[in-house]
C-alpha cells in the first residue's frame, strides 16, 4: 500500500512529471493510449485534466490553446496507429496468447463496444479506459472505411481532449488551490471511470447466473 500511495503521488506531482518530460510526456501518454495495445495502462483522463489545471496555474509554460491542439493531435495519431496496427495484424489478435501487456478480453470489450455503438464508439470510447485503447485496434481489424474512420477519430479526440482538459483548466482558474490536492482528484477520476466496467462487470454476473440457470432446467 505504501509504494502504491508513493507511486500515486509519483504521477499527481506536478515537479516529478514536468523532471519526466513535462509538455512531452503528456503527449506521448496521450499517444501512446490512443492506440498502442500495451498503452491502455496509462493514465490518460487524469493526466489531461491535470494538464488543465497545471497549465491555468503556469506551471506548464505553454498556452493552453497550443496544448490543447497538441494533445488533440497526438489523440488523432495515436488512433491512426491503432487502426493500422489492427488493420496489418488482423483476425490474429484473437488469437494472440495473453500476456501482460495483452489480453484478448480487451479485444472483446472493445468488440462490445463497438457492436453496441457502432462508429461512435471511436468517440464514446474515448471517454473509458481500455476501450480508448483498443476500439481504433479493432476498427482496423474489421476495416472500418478510412475515412468515415478519420472522422470519428478527429471528433473524438477533440470531444475527449477538450472536456478534460479545459475543464481542468477553468477549474483551476477558479480554484488555484486544487493543484496542491491532485492525489484527490484522481481518486475521484479514478472512481467515476471506473464505474461503467463496474456495472458492466456485476450484470456480465447476472447474465451469466441466468444463463446457467436456464440450462439447468
Amino acid at each position: 500500500m505504501e509504494n502504491f500511495w508513493e507511486y500515486l503521488q509519483n504521477l499527481t506531482d506536478a515537479q516529478a512529471i514536468l523532471s519526466t518530460g513535462g509538455f512531452y510526456l503528456l503527449l506521448i501518454v496521450v499517444f501512446a493510449e490512443t492506440g498502442l495495445f500495451f498503452g491502455f495502462f496509462l493514465p490518460g483522463d487524469y493526466l489531461l485534466f491535470l494538464a488543465g489545471i497545471l497549465s491555468s496555474a503556469g506551471v506548464i509554460d505553454v498556452p493552453i490553446h497550443v496544448l490543447v491542439l497538441s494533445l488533440i493531435a497526438a489523440g488523432v495519431l495515436g488512433n491512426y496507429t491503432g487502426y493500422w496496427f489492427g488493420y496489418r495484424t488482423g483476425p490474429m489478435l484473437f488469437t494472440k496468447n495473453d500476456s501482460f501487456f495483452f489480453k484478448k478480453r480487451y479485444i472483446a470489450v472493445a468488440e462490445e463496444f463497438y457492436a453496441k455503438y457502432g462508429g461512435m464508439a471511436l468517440i464514446l470510447g474515448r471517454f473509458f479506459p481500455i476501450v480508448r485503447t483498443f476500439a481504433p485496434i479493432f476498427a482496423g481489424v474489421v476495416k472500418v472505411n478510412l475515412k468515415k474512420f478519420t472522422i470519428y477519430n478527429i471528433i473524438g479526440s477533440v470531444a475527449w481532449v477538450t472536456t478534460l482538459t479545459l475543464a481542468g483548466y477553468f477549474l483551476g482558474q477558479q480554484f488555484p488551490q486544487l493543484k496542491n490536492n491532485l492525489q484527490y482528484i484522481v481518486f475521484g477520476l479514478i472512481f467515476v471511470t471506473s464505474i461503467p466496467f463496474i456495472v458492466a462487470y456485476i450484470k456480465g454476473k447476472i447474465n451469466k447466473a441466468s444463463n446457467d440457470k436456464i440450462e439447468n432446467i
